[in-house]
């Protein structure tokens, strides 16, 4: 029973990460697999990988409807990360786990530090250009990008939303909401290409805490999105930013100890 209430309030927090800021709830899944739950880190981020996919997917019809994913970006920007998150499954088989917690431990340090870092400044608005198409971003720079975040998917069982969104408005160009709801497209799109390899080694997946923790991570992805109306996507970046900071040292003082 303490083990099904544990993994219903994680999937909360994971979904309402999701929900809210279109990434950063595997960096939580992860963790609290491995140190509420007690799953090995091999199962944890095969686990997590699996809770994100299936969040992630169902949250991405409700953003469809409402006209905010761009499917033709999103479906480029992951294909670039497809190749790299099934390289990077089959890699993760033969990665220490220590290796793999370290990984991910400077993951959750990097997540936190774009989390609290200042906003950017607003640019000011541009002068008339001549007619004509606007210039595309650089396909190196989105190729390289995309395969970075699905190498990452692949090998450490994230999702990537946190690198996804930024990518998307920096590079592609999206407004915000575009960007968050395309983001749950390249996330679903990686962490799917990251579990094929994984699945045929994974050996048994603990579904007595999986499936509750993806039940209530779908439900709490839902509540995300009016959590961050309610309190402000820049409060909810920080919360979430502190228990990153947290779980980045956690992780990284039981991998040095181990």
């Amino acid at each position: 029973m303490t083990a099904l209430l544990l993994a219903l309030a994680a999937g909360a927090v994971v979904g309402l990460a999701l929900g809210a800021l279109g990434g950063g709830g595997s960096m939580l899944a992860v963790p609290a697999l491995i140190y509420l739950l007690h799953l090995d880190p091999a199962t944890a981020t095969t686990a997590a990988l699996l809770i994100v996919a299936v969040t992630t997917l169902t949250a991405l019809p409700a953003h469809a409807r409402a006209r905010r994913v761009r499917w033709r970006t999103g479906l480029l920007f992951a294909a670039a990360g497809l190749p790299a998150a099934t390289l990077g499954g089959a890699l993760s088989r033969y990665a220490p786990p220590a290796a793999l917690t370290a990984g991910f431990a400077g993951l959750a340090a990097l997540a936190a530090w774009r989390m609290l870092g200042p906003r950017r400044p607003a640019p000011p608005p541009a002068a008339p250009a001549a007619p004509g198409p606007a210039p595309a971003p650089s396909p190196t720079r989105s190729l390289a990008v995309g395969a970075a975040l699905g190498l990452a998917t692949g090998l450490l069982g994230v999702g990537g939303g946190f690198l996804a969104v930024p990518a998307l408005v920096s590079l592609l160009a999206l407004p915000m909401t575009e960007a968050v709801a395309t983001s749950l497209l390249v996330i679903g799109a990686n962490s799917l290409a990251a579990l094929v390899p994984r699945l045929g080694s994974a050996g048994h997946v603990p579904w007595t805490v999986v499936g509750p923790f993806a039940a209530a991570a779908v439900l709490g992805a839902w509540d995300g999105k009016r959590l961050a109306a309610r309190l402000g996507g820049r409060t909810l970046q920080r919360v979430f930013a502190a228990a990153l900071l947290s779980v980045a040292t956690l992780m990284l003082a039981d991998a040095i100890l181990h």
